[in-house]
């Protein structure tokens, strides 16, 4: 079934765009299929959007931290009811298997928001002496630029927090993936939040993403997405000297010890990196494992990866669907013929494509083993179901590899236990390090080091981010 949005949603209501505009098709990937259509943003929407936001901001940033705390529960609660057509949504525009896009896209980001609204006691924590007084304020009007990997859940990692700490905001979702906050803004206005509160417009990103980062009136912009546009973005904001939260690109390292069990920890650095077909900035795509161990573990990891079922996302039976489009898929797979030029050893996936699956955006599970760090595919962040395997004589020279990159989102050690790995852990450069397997946690704070960007999301670290610290001076204080 087509949705045809034909509307944004700015000061609590859906109006039509202030001028003729083109329309933006989305394709199912995995299909080619149309399945939603809408128009594309300008400058002019942006304004409304934001002096919306603007107009909001007094008398929402001055309610009871506890009021927007419950306004928060109604909308995970509302949210709920309408978890199968999240669901649909991210199966039909991203191709996300029906075996994964309960959990990873749906439930999670709800159980996100839940846990965001029980940090309201944060708000009121304040710092005193005799002298000082130090509180934290809403930052403003903030702009949300989303990505299209992780639509609901990155969305959610932003409007939560801004929403909680007395923000508003104007939301600009990816290309690729609207469905989902469409669904969210049906869902806001339902619920009755404050006309101007949460304002959507859908656009381009050089259009809509840029007028949002450079707008006067906007105080913080917060950005997922690749390196290169987080810079511009970054560069956009500065104009007006704004608060940046940016969460970018990584090429994260899982190191593998020699006294770990093996095939535990293969299976799930390979399954880390199928996930969602690689389309995931925190994937453990270098996988480094002692050179002694390479014939054992390239068997290993060659039987697993083959194992993974590739296809229709609407099969219960499929772990991996396709990617998100067609340009996507012809990206991943050129970066598969830089490492096949560049001497690494494919053992399995490649260029070739599943069986019955020509028209899809699909890319086969595929690992490349003697990988070097100067390759490209060793380098550069691929962003797809492409895994590097490197090999290391010794525990310090593993950990100087998965820090010798550009990037520091996260990390993953697998060892004989869990203070083996933790030792190892402390001496990675990332924002996070998985632990013996561990997956993504709502209670973790998420961002990286580097080139990975700047800020935080979830838990009180990502709430604080959409707040200023204020000071309060009393006459008793002595003058420096």
């Amino acid at each position: 079934m087509k949705t045809n949005i034909q509307q944004f949603y700015i000061r609590g209501k859906w109006q039509t765009p202030a001028s003729d505009t083109q329309i933006y098709t989305v394709l199912n990937p995995a299909t080619q299929d149309v399945v939603a259509t809408f128009p594309l943003g300008s400058e002019a929407d942006v304004e409304a959007a934001v002096n919306a936001a603007a107009d909001a901001f007094p008398e929402w940033s001055s309610l009871p931290a506890s009021e927007r705390q419950q306004w928060l529960l109604r909308l995970a609660d509302a949210m709920q009811e309408r978890a199968q057509e999240f669901a649909q949504a991210h199966t039909q525009t991203m191709g996300c298997p029906v075996m994964h896009v309960d959990d990873l896209h749906v439930l999670g980001p709800i159980e996100g928001l839940r846990k965001t609204a029980a940090l309201v006691g944060c708000l009121a924590d304040e710092q005193r002496t005799d002298e000082v007084l130090i509180t934290h304020e809403a930052a403003g009007v903030c702009a949300l630029i989303n990505p299209w990997n992780y639509p609901l859940h990155q969305l959610i990692g932003k409007l939560a927090p801004a929403l909680l700490a007395g923000c508003t905001v104007v939301v600009k979702p990816a290309e690729q993936t609207p469905l989902q906050d469409f669904i969210l803004a049906q869902i806001i206005d339902d619920i009755g939040l404050p006309a101007g509160v949460f304002n959507l417009v859908f656009g381009e990103g050089a259009v809509v993403g840029s007028v949002m980062a450079q707008h006067p009136k906007v105080d913080l912009v917060s950005f997922t997405g690749s390196s290169r546009v987080g810079k511009t973005i970054g560069a956009e904001a500065t104009q007006h000297i704004k608060k940046v939260c940016l969460e970018l690109g990584g090429k994260s390292a899982l190191i593998i010890t020699e006294d770990a069990n093996l095939e535990d920890a293969i299976r799930y650095g390979i399954e880390n990196v199928m996930l969602n077909s690689g389309q995931t900035c925190d994937a453990l795509t270098r996988m480094l494992l002692p050179r002694h161990l390479k014939q054992q573990a390239e068997a290993l990891a060659v039987d697993i990866a083959q194992n993974i079922t590739v296809g229709d996302p609407q099969d219960p039976s499929v772990f991996m669907g396709p990617l998100c489009n067609l340009l996507q898929q012809q990206r991943v797979l050129d970066y598969i013929q830089t490492g096949i030029n560049e001497g690494a050893t494919l053992l399995t996936g490649g260029l070739s494509l599943p069986q019955g699956m020509d028209s899809g955006a699909y890319v086969m599970p595929t690992l490349f083993s003697d990988v070097t760090e100067n390759m490209t595919i060793a380098k550069e962040e691929i962003f797809g179901p492409v895994l590097c395997i490197l090999y290391y004589d010794n525990i310090k020279e593993a950990i100087a590899i998965a820090n010798n990159t550009e990037y520091g989102l996260s990390s993953g050690v697998y060892a004989k236990d869990y203070d083996s790995a933790l030792g190892i852990a402390r001496k990675l450069r990332a924002g996070q390090t998985y632990l013996q397997g561990a997956f993504f946690n709502y209670d973790a704070p998420f961002g990286g080091f580097k080139q990975s960007g700047n800020g935080r999301e979830w838990t009180q670290s990502g709430l604080m981010e959409y707040t200023e610290t204020k000071a309060f001076i009393s006459p008793n204080a002595k003058e420096v």
